[in-house]
């Protein structure tokens, strides 16, 4: 018999949402109770998305939960089993967890997309949303050529560019996954960026 380590119970919301996404949600839930280490939920964001993989549907979840100290994220997929692990099944589901303090977090940057933006209604943020975050293990370099500002000019100024933190990003489309879903996303960047504001020095 396989003795397991006792979960904690985690928001009914949270539970629920999981349910909702439909992916195992039985393992989805148990990884990120173990995660959490009996910490409190404050806020979360449940994100499931299917793709297409070498004419394969895939499906992907990843959960998002606020504590009062950490940001854990914990990501689920399937896929074909590997032919040389000693695992026999027909699919395999990976899971696995980061947990980040809210202290190295270090920006939430949200992208609205507002279709008609000449019919705007106040207060609606769009019909889209995409949520990066980033805390320091994934930057993203955007380089253009450098230019002295002479448009005769034909010297090679070499390049210049930004870094962007980019360890995480999630499009929620109201059209696509209703517009709780999207809601839901608002609250949890807005919850995020309190809390970061808080923690900053």
């Amino acid at each position: 018999m396989v003795s397991r380590a006792p979960q904690a119970m985690l928001p009914t919301t949270l539970t629920d949402d999981i349910v909702q996404a439909g992916y195992y949600p039985a393992l989805v839930a148990d990884v990120v109770s173990a995660a959490l280490a009996g910490e409190e939920v404050t806020a979360h964001l449940v994100h499931q998305e299917t793709t297409l993989d070498q004419e394969s549907v895939r499906r992907h979840i990843t959960v998002l939960a606020l504590t009062r100290g950490r940001l854990v994220i914990a990501h689920a997929d399937d896929h074909a089993p590997d032919p040389t692990s000693s695992i026999h099944a027909s699919s395999v589901a990976t899971a696995s967890t980061e947990c980040v303090p809210l202290s190295a977090v270090r920006g939430v940057m949200l992208t609205h997309v507002v279709p008609s933006p000449d019919q705007y209604v106040p207060g609606t943020l769009g019909r889209e949303l995409t949520l990066t975050l980033g805390w320091g293990t994934v930057a993203r370099l955007d380089l253009v050529p450098a230019t002295c500002g002479d448009p005769e000019c034909e010297a090679d100024h070499g390049y210049e560019g930004t870094v962007t933190g980019d360890d995480i990003s999630l499009r929620v489309s109201a059209d696509a996954e209703g517009e709780n879903v999207l809601s839901r996303a608002h609250a949890f960047a807005a919850a995020l960026s309190a809390a970061i504001g808080q923690t900053t020095p």
